[in-house]
């Protein structure tokens, strides 16, 4: 679960810290009148997070700064929340995180006022966002209490209701795309949308901002989805961008390693283990080892596909696992293959 979240929260985090896609989505979805205070050339993103480590496998959140057109600064608080269900809580939990930013700007500007802040929820899940979008429903008593009730509303976007046919005519490509990466690993589409997803990306007018979103994109599909193969991705590749198949592979390959190298070896055990009842342990062992350098480095050399097939020992065959799986390139698993080879 943390991993899958971790994936999420980067995706999600490399997606609006652009300044432009931030200020495409707000510009566009913000209530009109709202939009309309803002200065949203000025809009320029804080590191700070503000999210308790508890609830890290279920939020990620940025905080931008912006001017408004009076010229007095404010803040725009984006919290995405990974939940499959809507949390009836969030806006208790955004009220704590309103106030870790309001003392925060405190201890920092000397200030002794608060600037306003502008909460929104992204949704990523699967079911209907059914809770109130006020902070006072949580508290109960009677009416005559109700002054003494602190309240705020935040602003709710469901991805799940961004569908391409009804996002806003007007929004990026970008965006677009970013946006129904979400939905797709939500929905277990993954497999399905990457084609046209990277078809889509292909249609951008600057093509290094193309080049830079493919590779978060497909390094977050790898990472969301179980059924993904490097064939699937080779293809898409193949199709939109046939000049960057194999300049991105390999970067990406050892990306995957470094992100999921805990789950890609436990796969890889698991599937040799496999083979092992098949075909006898230290041949299965022996095609993992092979599928795994051919995934990640292409053409294996003839000489080293014969010593891997004189080594016999499985817990050499093991380390060769784990070594395909592992090496920053073909020559750093040439030397592990040299300390096991007999």
């Amino acid at each position: 679960m943390a991993e899958l979240t971790t994936s999420h929260d980067r995706f999600f985090k490399e997606l609006f810290a652009r300044p432009e896609v931030a200020r495409d989505f707000l510009v566009t979805y913000l209530p009109p009148e709202v939009a309309a205070l803002i200065e949203p050339a000025s809009l320029t993103l804080r590191k700070d997070s503000f999210v308790d480590a508890e609830l890290r496998q279920h939020f990620s959140d940025l905080l931008y700064q912006v001017t408004l057109r009076d010229a007095q600064p404010a803040f725009i608080y984006v919290l995405l929340e990974h939940k499959s269900y809507p949390d009836p809580l969030v806006a208790f939990q955004l009220l704590r995180y309103l106030v870790r930013i309001w003392e925060q700007e405190l201890r920092e500007s000397k200030l002794e006022t608060l600037r306003p802040i502008i909460p929104l929820v992204l949704y990523h899940g699967k079911r209907q966002w059914n809770v109130a979008r006020e902070l006072s429903p949580l508290l109960e008593g009677p009416p005559q209490l109700q002054r003494y009730v602190p309240n705020f509303r935040y602003e709710l976007y469901d991805l799940s209701d961004f569908s391409d046919a009804e996002m806003a005519a007007e929004l990026s490509q970008l965006l677009r795309v970013g946006i129904q990466a979400l939905n797709a690993a939500t929905h277990n589409e993954v497999r399905m949308q990457l084609p046209r997803l990277v078809a889509l990306l292909a249609e951008l007018s600057e093509p290094r901002t193309a080049l830079e979103f493919l590779e978060t994109l497909i390094r977050y599909f790898s990472l969301v989805s179980e059924d993904l193969t490097a064939a699937d991705v080779r293809q898409a590749l193949e199709q939109s961008f046939p000049r960057e198949g194999d300049r991105i592979m390999p970067t990406l390959a050892e990306r995957w390693i470094e992100q999921g190298l805990e789950q890609g070896l436990e796969q890889g055990l698991e599937q040799g283990l496999e083979r092992g009842l098949e075909q006898g342990l230290e041949q299965g062992l022996r095609d993992s080892v092979l599928e795994a350098l051919h995934i990640r480095f292409g053409i294996v050399p003839t000489e080293m596909t014969a010593t891997i097939a004189e080594v016999n020992d499985p817990s050499a065959l093991r380390t060769l696992l784990r070594a395909a799986i592992s090496a920053s390139s073909l020559g750093a698993f040439a030397q592990s293959l040299a300390d096991v080879a007999p």
